[in-house]
C-alpha cells in the first residue's frame, strides 16, 4: 500500500522556523516529482513547492520563494520543507504530493497529483 506521511507540523510563532517531512512508502518515488500544496480554512488549495525525480529541479509559489526550501533523500524516500521566516498568513494544512507528471517551471495550481498524503497543520501566531 502506498503512503505519504508527513510530520513535523506545529505551532509556532511568527519569525520561527518549522520543519516538515513526508516519508513515503509502498514504492520508490524516486522518479516521481514530489512537493507540497497546502490548504487553509476557507480558501482553495494552494501550491507551495515541487521538487523534481530527476535532475534536482525545483520550483517554489512566488508567496513562499526565499523563505521555503524544499530538498528530497531518495535513499529515504523522504521529501522535506523547511519554513524559515513563517508568517500567520502561511497557516494551513499541508499536505505531501507526488506527480508522476513533471509540468516545468510554470507549475499549474490544479495538477492532478498521483498521490496525497493524510496531511498536517502548521500555525503561525502573529
Amino acid at each position: 500500500q502506498v503512503q505519504l506521511v508527513e510530520s513535523g507540523g506545529g505551532l509556532v510563532q511568527a519569525g520561527g522556523s518549522l520543519r516538515l517531512s513526508c516519508a513515503a512508502s509502498g514504492r520508490t518515488f524516486s522518479g516521481y516529482a514530489m512537493g507540497w500544496v497546502r490548504r487553509a480554512p476557507g480558501t482553495e488549495r494552494e501550491f507551495v513547492a515541487v521538487f523534481s525525480g530527476t535532475g534536482g529541479r525545483t520550483y517554489y509559489a512566488d508567496s513562499v520563494k526565499g523563505r521555503f526550501t524544499i530538498s528530497r533523500d531518495n535513499a529515504k524516500n523522504t521529501v522535506y520543507l523547511q519554513m524559515n521566516s513563517l508568517k500567520p498568513e502561511d497557516t494551513a494544512v499541508y499536505y505531501c504530493v507526488a506527480s508522476r507528471i513533471w509540468y516545468g517551471s510554470s507549475w499549474p495550481e490544479q495538477v492532478r497529483y498521483d498521490y496525497w498524503g493524510q496531511g498536517t497543520q502548521v500555525t503561525v501566531s502573529s
